[in-house]
C-alpha cells in the first residue's frame, strides 16, 4: 500500500532538513565563484558530483552544451547509463518529472539573480524525492541548464529534445515578491545596422549617405512606436558602432535591440514592426537596412495552474504564503518559457528581500548580497521542500499528470 499523503510530506521534510545544510554549502560555494553564461564549469561539476554520489545515472553536455547535464533515477532508468534526454524507456512506469537547475551568474554582478539558490533548491528537491520514494516511482530527472541570463540554455535543450516525454518542469525562482505565477514576458534581440557611403563633410558632403543618421531616425521611430504598444510590450536599444571619425560621415552604423512582448504572439508582431520601420528609414534615408536576429527567443511564461496551486500549497505549509501577481507588473523574460510551451512546467517567485528602495529589484548587487544571506538559506530549504512534494504528487497521483496537462492543453488552444 502506497504512503498516506502527509505521511510521504513528512518523510521528504525529513531528508531535506538531514541534507539542508550541504545544501547550503553548495549554494554559498556557487555564490563565492560565480560564472558566467557557458562558463559554469566548476558548478556542473559540483552539482551533477553530488547528483551521481546519491545513485543518480548522469549524462554530461546535453544539447551539445558543455556546461548543462542530465541526471536520472527512479524506475526504469537505464542502470549503469546515462539517461536518454528525450526518450521514454518503454519500461517506464509513471509521469517523468524533470527537476530544473540554472547556476549562471551575472557579469560584474555575481548571483544578482539568485541562481545559486535555484540550484541548490533543485539539487535538494531531486535528492529528496529520490530517497523518499526510491524505485517506486517513474523516472525523476535532475536537469541542469546553463546560460538563462546570456544565450538561453533550455532554447538550446528544447530544441534537442530533452523535455521530450516529460510530463512536468518544476522550478523556483528568488526574487522580491512571493508570488505563485510568474508574469515573464518573450523577448528577442535584433540588430539593425545601416549601410551608407563615406564622405568628408566639408570636402564632399553631398557625396555622403550618413548611415548614423539613419540609425538615429530608427530610434526616434522606435519612440513613435512605443507609445501605442499594448502592455508588457517594449523595445530598448543602444548603439554598438557609430563611425570612426568626426571628419568622415559614417557608412556603417549598428545598434542592438531587446524587445519583450506580453505574449509570444505579441513579441512576434513587435518583431514586424521593428523590421518594417528600420525599411522605412532606410527608404527615407537612401541607406540599406540589416536586421539580424541575436541568440534565440525566449517564448513567453505559459503557468500551469494546477502545479503552480500544488506548489503554494506545499509552500505554505512551511510558512511562505503566495500570492497572485500585481496586475500589469512583469518581471523579465526566461528560456524557461521555451519549456513550458512544451510541457506544464511551474516557475513561482519567493521573496529572498522586500521590493523596497532603488534598488529593490534583482540584478542589483543588494539582491547578491542577499543571496548569500538568511533569508535566502530559509527560502532555499523550503522552496526545496516545495518543490520536492509537488514533484512528488506527481509521480505517485497519475491523475495530477491528467489534470496539469488538460490545463496546459486549454491555455496552449487560447495562447495564453
Amino acid at each position: 500500500m502506497p504512503p498516506s499523503p502527509e505521511s510521504l510530506y513528512a518523510r521528504i521534510r525529513q531528508e531535506v532538513d538531514a541534507r539542508a545544510d550541504r545544501l547550503w554549502e553548495v549554494s554559498l560555494a556557487l555564490h563565492r565563484e560565480p560564472e558566467t553564461a557557458y562558463e559554469e564549469h566548476r558548478a556542473a561539476r559540483l552539482l551533477s558530483g553530488e547528483l551521481a554520489r546519491e545513485g543518480f545515472r548522469v549524462r554530461t553536455g546535453a544539447a551539445g552544451l558543455p556546461t548543462s547535464f542530465v541526471a536520472e533515477a527512479g524506475a526504469g532508468a537505464e542502470a549503469g547509463a546515462g539517461p536518454r534526454a528525450g526518450e521514454r524507456p518503454g519500461e517506464s512506469p509513471g509521469p517523468r518529472v524533470a527537476l530544473l537547475m540554472e547556476y549562471d551568474a551575472l557579469p560584474g554582478l555575481g548571483h544578482a539573480c539568485g541562481h545559486n539558490l535555484i540550484a541548490a533548491a533543485g539539487l535538494g528537491a531531486a535528492l529528496a524525492v529520490r530517497a523518499a520514494l526510491g524505485g517506486a516511482a517513474g523516472p525523476l530527472l535532475a536537469v541542469g541548464t546553463p546560460a538563462e541570463e546570456r544565450g538561453g540554455g533550455k532554447v538550446a535543450m528544447v530544441e534537442a529534445g530533452v523535455f521530450d516525454g516529460v510530463d512536468a518542469a518544476l522550478m523556483f525562482h528568488p526574487g522580491v515578491y512571493d508570488w505563485a505565477r510568474a508574469p515573464l514576458t518573450a523577448s528577442a534581440q535584433l540588430r539593425v545596422g545601416f549601410h551608407g557611403r563615406a564622405a568628408h563633410p566639408t570636402g564632399n558632403p553631398t557625396q555622403g549617405i550618413d548611415a548614423l543618421g539613419a540609425l538615429i531616425q530608427l530610434f526616434n521611430t522606435l519612440g513613435v512606436l512605443a507609445r501605442r504598444l499594448p502592455p508588457g510590450s517594449h523595445v530598448q536599444g543602444i548603439v554598438t558602432e557609430g563611425g570612426e571619425a568626426t571628419n568622415i560621415v559614417p557608412a556603417h552604423a549598428e545598434g542592438l535591440f531587446g524587445l519583450r512582448g506580453g505574449t509570444t504572439a505579441a513579441l512576434e508582431a513587435l518583431v514586424d514592426e521593428v523590421r518594417s520601420c528600420a525599411e522605412g528609414v532606410a527608404l527615407a534615408t537612401r541607406t540599406r537596412a540589416e536586421v539580424t536576429d541575436v541568440g534565440g527567443r525566449y517564448e513567453h511564461f505559459r503557468d500551469n495552474d494546477v502545479l503552480s496551486d500544488l506548489f503554494a500549497g506545499h509552500l505554505a505549509r512551511t510558512g511562505i504564503r503566495l500570492t497572485e501577481p500585481l496586475p500589469g507588473v512583469y518581471l523579465g523574460s526566461s528560456d524557461i518559457g521555451n519549456v513550458s510551451t512544451r510541457v506544464p512546467a511551474v516557475h513561482p517567485f519567493v521573496a529572498i528581500m522586500g521590493a523596497d528602495g532603488p534598488d529593490g529589484s534583482d540584478h542589483t548587487p543588494r539582491f547578491a548580497e542577499a543571496a548569500g544571506g538568511p533569508r535566502a538559506r530559509r527560502v532555499m530549504r523550503n522552496a526545496a521542500e516545495a518543490l520536492a512534494c509537488t514533484a512528488a504528487d506527481l509521480l505517485l497521483r497519475p491523475e495530477v499528470s491528467e489534470r496539469a496537462w488538460d490545463c496546459h492543453r486549454r491555455k496552449a488552444a487560447a495562447r495564453l
